[in-house]
């Protein structure tokens, strides 16, 4: 396959939460082959420092930053640490995420807290930060990560699928609150990615198979395929796209 070069992500700034690897992996990559000035962060150290190792050689190296997201006074510290390289923030990717399965039967209000610090808040805060940096541009673009799992009602995920119909609103919410200086604000839904973590805790030959067959294009999707929706919704391409969800999910909900 071929795919699109965007000039406009040339030499702009963008960060990329949860970048150490699966999707965020995928997308820290794209917009570094894009010859972006791409800034990921994530509390996955190992994973993190492989990636920045193996990408060392684009036009602009990729940068890891360790940062709990659960925690904004780290968020915003993080923010200003990358502002103050850069000298602004042009795009945002809130990747960051964790989707552990659990019981509804089982959920204390720590664990409530934790999940949604985990998988919502840190969205809003991470868009706080970036936002208020991009109106002083004038412009910017934020990508919000959802998720395919709250519209199947899949099992065992309660809590993550709150958190991810929660993004799709703080989206909309977003979207008319920063419209006013430039900023545009969308949701990219991933379908059933491959990412190692999938491969290695859910995924098995016969559970793809019959995933597979639910799609319409019985075809696997990987983090690139998420990776060429965030392009195009940081670039200049998509700059009347804001307040919307962009599924990326090989035709499997409503199918």
């Amino acid at each position: 396959m071929s795919f699109a070069i965007y000039p406009s992500l040339k030499d702009q700034c963008v960060v990329v939460t949860g970048g150490g690897s699966g999707i965020g992996a995928g997308i820290v990559e794209a917009f570094a082959q894009q010859g972006a000035r791409v800034f990921f962060i994530d509390v996955a150290d190992a994973d993190s420092r492989q990636l920045e190792q193996a990408l060392a050689g684009e036009p602009h190296a990729p940068k890891y930053l360790y940062c709990d997201l659960r925690d904004p006074a780290a968020i915003e510290q993080t923010f200003d640490a990358i502002a103050s390289e850069a000298g602004r923030i042009d795009v945002l990717v809130n990747n960051a995420a964790n989707d552990d399965r659990h019981q509804w039967d089982n959920v204390s209000a720590a664990y409530w807290d934790e999940r949604m610090a985990v998988n919502l808040r840190h969205q809003f805060f991470c868009a706080q930060a970036a936002a208020q940096r991009m109106r002083t541009q004038r412009r910017g673009s934020i990508i919000n990560m959802g998720s395919i799992s709250w519209h199947l009602a899949l099992p065992d995920l309660t809590l993550y699928m709150t958190a991810k119909a929660g993004i799709e609103g703080l989206t909309r919410g977003l979207a008319r609150e920063l419209g006013e200086h430039g900023i545009r604000v969308n949701t990219v839904i991933p379908g059933a990615v491959r990412t190692p973590r999938q491969m290695k805790l859910w995924q098995s030959p016969d559970s793809e198979a019959k995933l597979l067959a639910q799609q319409c294009l019985h075809e696997r999707i990987d983090p690139e395929h998420i990776a060429r929706m965030v392009l195009f919704l940081a670039s200049d391409d998509g700059a009347r796209c804001t307040g919307r969800e962009f599924y990326v999910d090989a035709g499997w909900f409503r199918a």
